[in-house]
């Protein structure tokens, strides 16, 4: 199932994508008869999550391409709500950075309230589906401040979407971020240092997850910088691509 969020005449709804086709869902995910067409509504993000957790050097080549070392846990930071931006938004450079770079990943989307998940229990009966998302990084910034927030926070940084595939095994899918066509970055889930069940077990130990709540999963080695009249585009194996223009 792919759901998506559109606004129509400023009321924001849920719906499912069949093709071009887009059934408005009720609250619990269950189809109407109503129908709309891409053409007929504004795309909004497929999430609107309480934050934004974010998993850094989950790819063994990107931590060393940084001159970082594995982390022996998982290392954490969030990211602001407030970056977030749909599929086909622009991404903004913003004054305060000379070097800003893509970091395109693998997003999970939280179902259902997660806290102290047991080691009896199936992490993943807390995800509600995956997405793509574009952890969009000021580098300079990050490296001047040590700690992540502001170079990782400013408006447009989170691009995400363009749907959440819910029936995807994504153990082993290929995750790709072009610039202008260019493959810059080209990696595959099963190459992660914290494998997905272990990161949504791992935090919902450190803080209580909410559902529409997003993690983000860490980045393949590629990472470059994107300069305003570039297109960046994340794609991931089984749920499409996001595609955001940089100004």
């Amino acid at each position: 199932m792919r759901i998506c969020r559109f606004e129509r005449y400023g009321r924001p709804g849920i719906g499912i994508m069949e093709g071009e086709e887009i059934w408005v869902c009720d609250e619990n995910l269950q189809k109407t008869e109503e129908l709309w067409y891409p053409d007929e509504v504004s795309m909004l993000p497929p999430a609107n999550p309480t934050k934004v957790v974010c998993v850094g050097r989950n790819y063994a080549e990107h931590a060393a391409e940084l001159g970082n070392e594995v982390p022996k846990s998982p290392l954490l930071f969030l990211k602001a709500p407030s970056a977030i931006i749909r599929s086909g938004a622009a991404i903004g450079i913003p004054e305060q950075s000379q070097q800003v770079e893509h970091e395109g990943e693998l997003a999970i989307i939280i179902g259902k309230r997660a806290k102290n998940i047991g080691n009896d229990e199936d992490p993943l009966t807390y995800v509600l589906g995956y997405t793509c998302l574009n952890d969009v990084t000021a580098r300079d910034i990050q490296r001047a401040d040590v700690q992540f927030t502001r170079g990782k926070s400013f408006d447009t940084f989170c691009p995400i979407g363009p749907v959440i595939e819910t029936d995807l095994d994504v153990s082993d899918v290929r995750v790709t971020t072009t610039v202008n066509g260019e493959i810059r970055q080209d990696g595959r889930t099963s190459q992660m240092v914290f494998p997905i069940p272990y990161l949504v077990r791992y935090i919902s130990r450190q803080m209580t997850l909410m559902p529409g709540d997003v993690i983000a999963t860490g980045t393949p080695s590629g990472v470059s910088k994107m300069n305003p009249g570039d297109v960046c585009e994340v794609t991931v194996e089984g749920i499409g691509t996001l595609r955001n223009p940089v100004k």
